[in-house]
């Protein structure tokens, strides 16, 4: 089950009111063309903006490529344990960012030597994958895939391939029967709990996800595996099982949605932009460099919360009070003017923001991994189906209506009918 009263300490008392030129990170704009409005906000408060979150929250978007990576580098700053707060006095049990912002006994939430011992035991676990192995089961999986729609000549790539694909994986690494329709169930609740549209209910959806979790957990107790559960439940540490399924969570979150969306993102750009469209075919312009654009100007986390002031102190040229909650903007520091002064992104270095930064960064070898999922699953369906184009208008295209995950609704796509 989930822990999801933020305050077993004393709650502070709320803060401030809003900042009067507060924008809600809301609306239209954010959807389709998230870049123009942080230009826009970069532009009327520099590189660190106040925003509203959900129901008027006041919060601060931190902008720029120096001011997110100095965040991110100092903890004793800028903390992971969102019990800090000051608004807490101000949130509804029902507010739809609890299971992303509240409290939980996990390695996101952890801070100091804690952390250090919940991500290593992450990252031993991870160690353990094969990426060969990986590789190979990836595309078994991929071809699975393709050849449950390729006879048509047509398909839906993100709901018949994107998003099944990396949870599909994900789950075998930690052990997780995947048959039947209970994978399709974790996939839908990870994508409430994390991303929550109108209607759903997130907290409700958390829970699912946790007690599926839990199963996992009491089973891997009485058959361990060649798998990351096992791992995790032997490890010297001796992480308890809460403390193992809360992080199993975020492990199998994290390797789903954003790798789901960082695939369907590097295939949109493989086919609408003629710069790869006229390469990709003949074998001159690498998959991984779309792939690394991609993390560079539409990376699948725009942005994260994040992290509480400890103390009061000033960051791009705001006083950011003890308790203030900062939004790491990752997709608008990766675009920062001052990093590219040209408007020219570099794609071919990897100095991106996209798995943050810092000791709370994503754990080694996880980007690797998702590298692999990404990589192999975009290689093998333009194996597949070479001459795979869109079904409609690139401008016809649609974003989820998110300002956390940058993923496509749908990308509809057509080909000549291969058959088996």
């Amino acid at each position: 089950m989930t822990d999801l009263d933020p305050s077993p300490h004393p709650v502070p008392a709320p803060g401030c009111p809003a900042h009067p030129d507060a924008v809600p990170l809301a609306g239209l704009e954010y959807q389709q063309t998230p870049s123009e409005l942080y230009r826009g906000l970069r532009g009327a408060h520099g590189p660190v903006a106040p925003v509203l979150l959900d129901g008027g929250i006041p919060a601060w978007l931190v902008l720029g490529y120096p001011e997110v990576s100095y965040v991110t580098s100092h903890d004793e700053l800028f903390a992971r344990d969102s019990r800090r707060w000051n608004q807490w006095g101000s949130i509804p049990p029902d507010w739809p960012l609890l299971p992303y912002v509240g409290h939980q006994p996990s390695v996101l939430f952890a801070e100091g030597e804690e952390h250090r011992r919940r991500a290593g035991v992450i990252t031993q676990a991870l160690a353990g994958i094969d990426q060969f192995e990986l590789a190979r089961d990836c595309r078994h999986l991929a071809g699975r895939l393709i050849a449950s729609f390729a006879g048509s000549g047509r398909a839906e790539l993100m709901s018949g391939y994107a998003h099944p694909l990396p949870m599909i994986a994900a789950v075998r690494m930690c052990g997780m029967p995947h048959g039947g329709g209970e994978t399709q169930q974790l996939v839908e609740d990870l994508r409430v709990s994390l991303d929550a549209a109108e209607g759903d209910d997130p907290v409700a959806a958390y829970t699912r996800v946790g007690e599926r979790i839990h199963r996992l957990v009491r089973h891997k107790r009485e058959r361990p595996g060649p798998d990351v559960t096992s791992r995790m439940l032997t490890h010297p540490a001796g992480l308890t099982d809460e403390e193992i399924v809360q992080d199993l969570i975020s492990v199998i979150a994290a390797a789903q949605q954003p790798t789901a969306n960082w695939i369907g993102n590097t295939l949109r750009l493989l086919l609408t932009d003629e710069r790869f469209a006229l390469n990709v075919s003949g074998g001159r312009l690498s998959v991984g460099e779309a792939l690394n654009e991609v993390l560079w100007l539409d990376t699948p986390t725009q942005n994260f919360i994040g992290r509480w002031a400890v103390n009061d102190t000033q960051l791009g040229g705001r006083q950011i009070r003890a308790g203030d909650c900062l939004v790491l903007g990752l997709a608008a520091a990766n675009t920062d003017p001052q990093l590219w002064p040209e408007a020219h992104v570099g794609a071919e270095n990897s100095a991106h923001l996209s798995f943050s930064n810092g000791e709370h960064r994503c754990p080694y070898p996880a980007p690797l991994l998702a590298d692999v999922i990404a990589r192999t699953a975009v290689e093998t369906l333009l194996e597949h189906l070479p001459d795979l184009v869109l079904a409609v208008e690139p401008g016809e295209l649609t974003w989820r209506p998110s300002i956390w995950m940058r993923g496509l609704t749908t990308l509809p796509a057509v080909f000549t009918p291969v058959v088996a």
